[in-house]
């Protein structure tokens, strides 16, 4: 229920900043943030960051793995996101979602990074691993 919560809020979220970023060209006397605003800019800093992260992972071909290593980087947006509004926010309503959203999100990438370590293989030993120059036995 609570991570249902969650996940509207920040759908709610989304859609208003998407909103407020289609009115970019208006001044700040009408309470509409323009594009050179240190918080928008912050907030869209955010998103292409996560873009990028997002789209630089490439598939293991296993699902769960693959959602997982996704999912890192989408958390760690919202929670620079949910730092901007801290910093920039005012309403009180919406700087303690924040402050939930950082919470909740900083524990679920621990899972996740906990998950990942636990189900992927690692790397083999610096004394198992292929050396430069040595010959492989057949």
């Amino acid at each position: 229920m609570a991570s249902t919560w969650r996940l509207a809020a920040l759908l709610i979220l989304f859609c208003v900043l998407g909103i407020q970023g289609q009115r970019q060209g208006a001044d700040k006397h009408t309470g509409i943030w323009s594009a050179d605003d240190s918080d928008w800019s912050e907030l869209k800093s955010s998103m292409e960051k996560m873009h990028v992260a997002m789209m630089s992972i490439e598939s293991t071909g296993k699902p769960d793995v693959d959602f997982i290593r996704l999912m890192i980087p989408h958390h760690q947006a919202a929670i620079d996101m949910a730092k901007s509004e801290l910093i920039y926010g005012k309403d009180p309503q919406m700087r303690r979602l924040a402050q939930e959203i950082i919470t909740d999100q900083q524990s679920e990438i621990e899972l996740m990074q906990l998950w990942l370590k636990q189900h992927t293989p690692t790397l083999p030993r610096a004394s198992q691993a292929f050396k430069p120059g040595a010959r492989k036995e057949q």
